[in-house]
């Protein structure tokens, strides 16, 4: 930009019609995803399932979604952005509608595993084609406002589908998730997205075309940053219950309503004094979330805690995806995204499962319930201090992303 021009508003440099479209996307693509998830663990319940066969239903979604990823770094440096999308709806369209018209769990555990493949590249792909829409220098900011998109939908997707599950019943309430789905896979092609280039270059080894190596130290970050949450998202409710706690589900309309207040003011921080900036004090602030949690015995206390979450984990996540996408070149953040999700995958798999086995522990010892669930958040705060020291070590920005990243790179209203 030349000295003597007028720097556009940051926001309008955002705000772009190409970004704009595809946050309404996002937006449409989260409310039914979470209007789903609501619903299907009390689905598989109603068939009679155990509580076992609840949970295996539940982790499909993760399992699959992270055996698709080796595919998605491959499509996304070989098909439109946009075409992979409207692919991605129509895949998401048949589970949803499996869900419609199941008649039992064998319908249900269908319905999830296609669920779990059409997530597998949701993910990747929307946040590539938010990224390709972004002026690098405001990276942060717009990837930090784009995944407002999810948490608009986490705070109101579930409690959508619960009312309109009790309104309507299981049937009607999935088949709206699929109507969505359907419109999502007739406006995805009209986004306008890049062609793959067709570069001649060496061929490279086989795992280089879905994995990133130079996103992998932010892949570990958010697997224990990630799966620390996954841990929140699996048992916070039961502890809570534990307690007697009613409505203790408002922990997660009070992180959700938190992050319209974090995402706004971190990106502009990153922006400016880049990512090291947001990263480190929101991991600090993480840790304390869980202390927080720990010690939570009131609803109260418990909305305090997952505010606390939200300028914690809630700032910390977008900024991991922006040094992801930002450490390689254009044409490879779709691989960088699916690498950074790849370990978002594997955390969902491997923490809640570790938590569970503290949880049981502290019942063998004899403990009560509150107590065990106490014990095994505090001990959630170990895997957020990894998490911190391997951005300290390792995955601080490169010479290429602290040249995108420095302030004034970043800034519109210098150079």
């Amino acid at each position: 930009m030349s000295a003597g021009r007028t720097a556009p508003s940051g926001w309008r440099e955002i705000w772009s019609p190409a970004f704009l479209v595809i946050f309404g996307l996002n937006f449409v693509l989260n409310v039914s995803q979470f209007m789903v998830n609501a619903l299907v663990p009390k689905l598989t319940d109603g068939f009679g399932a155990s509580a076992t066969t609840v949970g295996l239903v539940t982790g499909l979604f993760a399992a699959t979604a992270l055996l698709v990823r080796p595919f998605v770094g491959v499509a996304t440096t070989r098909i439109r952005h946009s075409h992979l999308l409207a692919a991605t709806a129509v895949v998401l369209l048949l589970a949803f509608a499996c869900f419609a018209f199941a008649g039992d769990v064998t319908a249900v555990v269908i319905g999830r595993l296609l669920q779990g493949f059409g997530m597998g590249f949701l993910a990747p792909v929307t946040l590539a084609m938010a990224s390709n829409a972004l002026p690098e220098r405001r990276m942060a900011s717009g990837i930090g406002l784009f995944s407002l998109g999810q948490a608009i939908g986490m705070a109101i997707g579930p409690a959508i589908g619960l009312w309109l599950e009790r309104l309507l019943g299981y049937g009607p309430t999935f088949a709206i998730s699929a109507g969505a789905m359907a419109v999502v896979a007739v406006l995805a092609p009209l986004v306008r997205s890049e062609s793959p280039r067709r570069e001649s270059r060496p061929r490279e080894r086989l795992w280089r075309s879905f994995i990133a190596p130079e996103a992998i130290a932010p892949a570990i970050v958010i697997f224990f940053l990630g799966g620390a949450y996954s841990v929140v998202n699996s048992f916070v409710i039961l502890y809570g219950e534990s307690m007697g706690i009613e409505s203790i589900g408002l922990f997660f309309t009070a992180y959700a309503l938190a992050l319209l207040v974090s995402r706004p003011i971190a990106g502009p921080i990153a922006d400016r004094f880049g990512l090291t900036a947001v990263i480190v004090p929101g991991t600090l602030i993480y840790g304390v979330a869980f202390f927080l949690i720990s010690t939570a015995r009131s609803l109260p206390e418990f909305l305090v805690a997952g505010a606390v979450s939200a300028f914690g984990y809630g700032i910390c996540q977008p900024a991991v995806q922006t040094l992801a996408l930002l450490a390689v070149s254009r044409e490879r953040r779709g691989i960088a995204s699916n690498t950074n999700y790849m370990g978002l995958d594997l955390s969902y798999l491997v923490l809640p499962v570790a938590a569970g086995a503290l949880v049981s522990a502290g019942h063998e010892a004899g403990w009560a319930d509150a107590d065990a669930y106490s014990l095994m958040f505090r001990f959630m705060i170990i895997p957020v201090a990894i998490g911190l020291a391997v951005y300290v070590l390792f995955a601080r920005p490169t010479p290429r992303t602290r040249d995108d990243l420095s302030p004034g790179a970043l800034n519109p209203t210098e150079g």
